[in-house]
């Protein structure tokens, strides 16, 4: 049961937001912020996912009965248990906030908001994929609150990145779907453009949200090791978008996952060294 759960909500898949949260809350605490508050924050990441995982699965599910992609997805986790789920989880959200500050509580039910948006957005609109990149931007302006107590420049950026990073990489991901989608008369980009000039979007996002991070080097005051990880980020940018073009699905899947995972920790592994070696 606990294995179609995590199955349910793509639990592997944390770690795409969950570096960029944990690099903010490094910059914003010049190191680490102590046990408390980052184990604090790592909870609010995961009740926040879930939350808004289940809602997206709950929100498709007639939808992804018809999707070949898709179809044993509502089979891992029954209807009521996903809303029981979708529940606790949001309420362990709201409640892990509430122990990190007075900003946190009163903003986590817009942080709520914003990830729930997205699972509407491809019934209305061909945005949809900049809807979800907003939704886990929401990840490292969180993190910085978490720790600062209020707004600054450096998470702004980050978030701007994450947002065109995620924006990028689900234009290629929906190509899966073009078919399907269209038929089904549901908005994505890749339905209103075709899959070529999509991947050259997404293409263009990342080369973008490059430019974001390194923004965010320099509002927050990083050196050469974090910089320098920006070569590998954008190797692994290029080597995404090269898969894509193959248009083979499980080449997708597999560029998908590998390179945006690397993206992931590379960003979050060269901001704690650098941090590291200010201190040091």
């Amino acid at each position: 049961m606990l294995s179609d759960a995590l199955r349910f909500i793509r639990f592997s898949h944390t770690i795409f937001a969950l570096p960029f949260a944990l690099g903010s809350m490094a910059a914003a605490s010049d190191g680490f912020p102590g046990w408390k508050l980052s184990t604090l924050i790592l909870l609010a990441m995961i009740f926040a996912r879930t939350a808004a995982m289940v809602f997206n699965r709950l929100a498709d599910w007639e939808i992804d009965k018809r999707n070949p992609r898709t179809i044993a997805r509502h089979k891992l986790l029954p209807k009521p248990a996903a809303f029981t789920l979708l529940a606790l989880s949001t309420s362990a959200f709201v409640v892990t906030a509430r122990f990190i500050n007075p900003l946190c509580f009163w903003l986590s039910p817009v942080a709520l908001a914003i990830a729930f948006l997205y699972s509407l957005t491809k019934r209305f609109t061909h945005w949809s994929h900049f809807f979800l990149g907003l939704a886990l931007s929401v990840a490292p302006v969180g993190a910085w609150l978490a720790v600062r107590g209020h707004f600054d420049p450096p998470p702004l950026a980050l978030a701007l990145a994450v947002l065109l990073w995620v924006a990028g990489f689900d234009i290629i991901y929906a190509t899966q779907d073009h078919e399907f989608d269209r038929a089904a008369g549901l908005h994505s980009l890749v339905v209103k453009l075709g899959i070529p000039r999509s991947l050259a979007v997404a293409g263009l996002l990342h080369w973008l949200m490059l430019t974001a991070l390194a923004g965010f080097g320099w509002l927050a005051a990083m050196r050469r090791v974090y910089f320098g990880s920006l070569a590998l980020i954008a190797a692994a940018l290029i080597f995404e978008q090269r898969s894509a073009r193959s248009l083979d699905v499980s080449g997708i899947n597999r560029a998908f996952f590998q390179s945006n995972a690397f993206v992931s920790v590379i960003f979050v592994a060269s901001v704690f060294l650098d941090v590291f070696l200010r201190r040091h």
